[in-house]
């Protein structure tokens, strides 16, 4: 955790799929002096980062242990189904659970969306990686349904997608270790929830008692003198006669 002058930097792991370069371009604006270092990481390992001191924050995909994490869920991503280009799925323009009753589909060990009943027939094996079970569809063993990002992700040429709209759904967020909530996270979250760089959330703002006070100060008249006010006169009215 060095950084020449500085001696500090923030690391921030990401599981695949998600774009971190956003969020990353506005901390290089709003923290200068302090690098943001990118650590990708199977989906599986972002937490495993952040319990071991390995990464300061990270994007996650919901569900995961949050024993001392604090989260902000950030977006959902819709399911998709991978097939090749001349599958009949490829003729519509989205698809439902029901549809692919008749063909396998492969479930990779490292999937993160929560299957109640996973749709289809279970296919010959089940892939250790998202990858792989790409390259066994477009050998046409089967089908692969992934939340959106990790099917473009993964795009190939012989291959497209189509929404699956019944199929659950895949969450992302931001997470880290509460008891590391610093400054520079605090900034990370502000970023993240698009506050603007004068936005009062975040870092502690300072109290009205740490202000310096400020003086009133009085003009100068013309001969550099402080000039003197004095009060109203009030209108006296007609003298009685």
């Amino acid at each position: 955790m060095t950084d020449g002058e500085t001696g500090r930097e923030f690391r921030l792991a990401y599981a695949p799929g998600v774009t971190p370069a956003k969020w990353v371009n506005v901390w290089a604006e709003r923290v200068p002096d302090v690098p943001l270092k990118l650590v990708a990481v199977p989906a599986a390992e972002v937490v495993e980062l952040l319990r071991d001191g390995r990464a300061d924050a990270g994007f996650v995909r919901l569900p995961i242990d949050r024993e001392g994490l604090s989260v902000i869920p950030l977006y959902v991503e819709t399911t998709v189904v991978v097939v090749p280009k001349d599958h009949a799925v490829a003729a519509a323009d989205e698809v439902g659970v029901a549809d692919l009753a008749d063909d396998e589909t492969f479930h990779p060990l490292d999937d993160t969306i929560e299957w109640t009943a996973r749709p289809g027939l279970p296919a010959f094996t089940r892939p250790a990686t998202t990858a792989e079970a790409v390259e066994l569809v477009a050998a046409g063993s089967g089908l692969l349904l992934v939340p959106q990002s990790l099917a473009r992700l993964h795009h190939r040429r012989d291959l497209t997608y189509r929404p699956v709209l019944d199929a659950p759904q895949s969450q992302v967020a931001l997470a880290w270790p509460t008891d590391a909530t610093t400054d520079l996270m605090e900034d990370f979250i502000g970023i993240v929830r698009g506050r603007t760089v004068n936005s009062s959330r975040g870092r502690t703002p300072v109290s009205p008692a740490e202000k310096p006070a400020q003086r009133q100060t009085r003009k100068p008249t013309q001969n550099g003198s402080p000039r003197r006010t004095t009060p109203a006169r009030k209108k006296k009215g007609p003298r009685p006669r």
